[in-house]
């Protein structure tokens, strides 16, 4: 089945679930351009050039822009009122009027296109309030649908729409994106795990200690093994975490910046969170399931915690919370801008 037949098949003419199929197939045209793009690699050198800073303070490459100019284009061509992206510092009115809205990291792990390596589109479709501001101030639980392409060595969509995780493939023979995945469930639990360990000496204790007992292996407390992986882009952690187990931690730290954590709740931890948990596994910034968390700016961090449910349980019993998030305790920030 491709996945225009599947949306349809689900929205069954229901007017808010027909709006998130078209723009589920409107980010899906997109994705099928961005994975050109990406896939020219070394032979689109003017793609991969600095031009700009975005919202956060990141480089932006060229093919970064190109990814929110194409998303931007394709959304007006659907139902979508809002649409905040990690690159823009402000959210756009896109179609006055329409049902839902779109928060979208357009081109997650950048910087792997030079070693060839995972890179994605991730996006969250929320219900479209009467602003920008009220609809992206809403809790995770109350997305539509979530999902990401990624672009590795295929091109797949991993994808909720709030009744389990079904994975998409891109059939270049058909240039359809085809059923691949049915049904994806997270194993409760798994030997591996992905972290950033160039960060340990930011962490506090407890997440330290922790992740030691996860590298003493069959050596120290836990008695067997365990496989450390990162790839440097969240949509590849998730994609191999949510298919086959495993857990993720991105911790806040002392780090300039990263007291709240690295990434980003809108355009992040929600859709990775929604994903994790309809297949069984869990997401927490440590004191607190990710989706429940409301956001207080457009682009908020969050620490973030997902995989197979024993372990994120684990690790949840193992550190006190004070000393991984204080989300709701930090210093307030900035009003949101829309």
């Amino acid at each position: 089945m491709n996945l225009h037949a599947y949306l349809n098949a689900w929205a069954a003419g229901r007017p808010v679930e027909t709006a998130v199929a078209t723009t589920v197939g409107r980010l899906a045209e997109a994705a099928f351009t961005l994975g050109d793009a990406v896939g020219r690699g070394p032979l689109a050198d003017d793609m991969h050039e600095l031009v700009a800073h975005h919202a956060d303070g990141d480089a932006q490459r060229r093919l970064d822009i190109l990814a929110e100019e194409t998303i931007v284009d394709r959304m007006r061509h659907a139902p979508v009122r809002y649409l905040a992206s990690e690159e823009s510092e402000s959210a756009l009115d896109v179609v006055p009027g329409s049902p839902v809205a779109v928060a979208v990291d357009p081109l997650d792990g950048s910087t792997n296109i030079d070693a060839n390596a995972p890179v994605g589109l991730i996006f969250s479709i929320l219900p479209a309030l009467d602003s920008a501001i009220a609809t992206f101030r809403q809790p995770g639980r109350a997305q539509l649908a979530a999902g990401f392409f990624i672009f590795g060595p295929h091109t797949s969509l991993m994808l909720t729409l709030g009744e389990g995780v079904v994975v998409f493939t891109l059939d270049r023979t058909t240039q359809r994106f085809t059923l691949a995945r049915p049904t994806v469930k997270t194993p409760k639990a798994s030997r591996e795990y992905a972290v950033n360990g160039s960060n340990a000496r930011f962490w506090s204790d407890n997440v330290r200690s922790y992740v030691e007992e996860l590298i003493a292996g069959a050596d120290g407390p836990r008695a067997i093994d365990f496989n450390t992986r990162w790839v440097g882009a969240l949509c590849g952690e998730a994609y191999r975490i949510i298919s086959r187990g495993g857990l993720y931690l991105y911790p806040g730290g002392t780090r300039r910046g990263q007291v709240r954590g690295r990434l980003r709740l809108l355009y992040e931890a929600n859709p990775i969170a929604f994903l994790a948990e309809q297949a069984g596994g869990e997401a927490t910034n440590g004191e607190r399931p990710i989706l429940d968390i409301t956001p207080d700016s457009l682009h908020v961090h969050t620490p973030l915690i997902f995989g197979s449910r024993d372990e994120v349980e684990r690790f949840l019993n193992h550190v006190a919370p004070a000393n991984i998030a204080n989300f709701g305790e930090s210093a307030p920030q900035a009003a949101m801008r829309m």
